[in-house]
């Protein structure tokens, strides 16, 4: 039986990376219109100057996903972490660590995402995860919508985090939870020893009046740019 479980932030926290943003540029490039991420974070940015939240920026940013194949998605994802994995540098080893270990002495490994299926399923299948709750935009007749009714951010996660361990019957002042951004707090305090990975100032404070543990910031030999493939013309054989 399962004693206890571990909660793992994906971007930035078990990743150096935020694989919502890489994964659009991979697919933008493939796509033959890379000024699509552009627009798309020029307006990401436009939104959080202007005050939105976390929830209302994680959830509008998914409508640059509309009327895409859920199927050819999955696969781009797939094809996007080989080539994240192979450039090296893509999780934080102190982590990874972390999560292997807590694997390795049976403990139920929980990633929470704002990021979706396609970043985190190839991640998922990479560590061994037991479970991956994340943002589920909205699917209709195989493909994305473009909306989102409950994106996995901040406070959400501490939802989530609650309802895998009451499904599983764990409790949490026996968990490890990781994270790296005050958005992550939520699901910190929840848990009975959290992990505060890097140095948001929010975290750290609290970290270091709670007693928390704290890791570092992890700073990874600069990564070259993504060896993008180029995209197939229409007509070429």
């Amino acid at each position: 039986m399962t004693r206890r479980a571990a909660f793992f932030d994906v971007d930035g926290t078990l990743l150096t990376v935020t694989s919502l943003f890489r994964f659009l540029a991979y697919d933008c490039a493939v796509r033959g219109q890379p000024e699509s991420y552009v627009d798309a974070m020029t307006a990401l940015d436009r939104r959080k100057a202007a005050g939105a939240s976390r929830v209302e920026a994680n959830r509008a940013f998914y409508g640059v996903f509309a009327g895409r194949s859920v199927a050819d998605l999955a696969t781009g994802g797939r094809r996007w972490f080989d080539l994240e994995r192979a450039l090296g540098g893509l999780f934080d080893p102190r982590v990874l660590t972390m999560l292997r270990a807590h694997a390795a002495g049976g403990d139920l490994v929980v990633l929470l995402s704002g990021s979706f299926a396609p970043c985190l399923d190839p991640i998922a299948r990479l560590t061994g995860a037991d479970v991956v709750v994340c943002t589920e935009p909205e699917i209709g007749e195989g493909r994305y919508t473009g909306r989102v009714a409950d994106p996995m951010v901040g406070p959400r996660k501490a939802v989530a985090a609650a309802a895998v361990a009451a499904e599983h019957g764990i409790d949490l002042a026996d968990c490890f939870s990781y994270g790296d951004d005050a958005s992550d707090r939520a699901v910190l305090e929840l848990t009975g020893c959290p992990v505060v990975v890097g140095d948001d100032p929010d975290l750290a404070e609290r970290a270091a009046r709670l007693g928390w543990r704290r890791i570092p910031a992890f700073e990874p030999a600069d990564r070259p740019p993504l060896p993008l493939p180029q995209p197939v013309k229409a007509g070429t054989p």
